[in-house]
């Protein structure tokens, strides 16, 4: 697993590389202090993790994890910051972790070894469709799930959570490169945080700003349609 630091403060720098090269299996092949340097080393080089600072020269961490989320294969990115205010950007371009500094051992560790496991199973065990087929997680097993039994899917951090009408499993990559896995002609990217399957919407309520929920078949939660996926929603449901 190949990671780079991006990080203007030497100390800082220093103490993230000692605990990850003493507590997991990650080589750091560079680091950097400049934002722009670092989007032109990763659209010429692959890299498995990002672990970034906000405040950094030329590009802000926040932006640049928003350019690198439009990549077809992204690293994991894990904000590290003296800031607890950006904790929402950071959901929102769908980080693996969010560390806040001072650091703090125990947590980097835990970190640290979640972020292997990630790598590991979306590397060797990750989603696949086999014909109709998908394979989620639950308990530590692999369950082979018709994907006509879900029903939507919602990002928790970098992991998926698959709900069907009974059940809830887990899946170790982001929302969007989950909704890769699905059938386009099922399922709908309804809002940044959900995952529709448009077969199982019973209702279309309007709501606040001319948006809508949907409520589904068989379940009491309702489905938020996003302003910005409103056009793309009617389209498809002929409204």
């Amino acid at each position: 697993m190949k990671g780079i630091i991006v990080e203007d403060e030497f100390l800082a720098r220093e103490e993230l590389k000692y605990f990850i090269k003493n507590f997991s299996s990650i080589e750091i092949v560079d680091e950097f202090e400049d934002g722009l340097d670092v989007l032109k080393f990763i659209q010429q080089n692959e890299v498995d993790v990002i672990f970034l600072d906000i405040n950094i020269a030329s590009i802000d961490g926040v932006l640049l994890a928003k350019n690198i989320s439009k990549f077809s294969k992204r690293p994991y990115i894990v904000f590290i910051t003296a800031y607890r205010e950006h904790a929402v950007e950071a959901f929102e371009v769908e980080a693996f972790d969010y560390i806040l500094k001072p650091y703090d051992e125990s947590r980097i560790k835990s970190m640290l070894k979640k972020l292997e496991m990630a790598y590991e199973r979306d590397n060797e065990k990750g989603s696949a469709v086999i014909s109709n087929k998908i394979n989620l997680w639950k308990n530590d097993k692999i369950i082979v799930v018709d994907v006509d039994y879900i029903y939507y899917c919602t990002a928790k951090e970098r992991i998926t959570e698959v709900l069907t009408r009974e059940e809830k499993y887990t899946v170790n990559l982001s929302l969007s490169e989950f909704c890769n896995n699905l059938p386009k002609d099922k399922f709908f990217r309804c809002h940044r945080s959900y995952i529709v399957n448009i077969t199982k919407i019973k209702e279309i309520i309007p709501w606040f700003n001319n948006t809508y929920n949907l409520k589904l078949q068989d379940i009491e939660e309702e489905i938020p349609v996003s302003r910005s996926h409103i056009k793309d929603f009617k389209q498809i449901m002929n409204i």
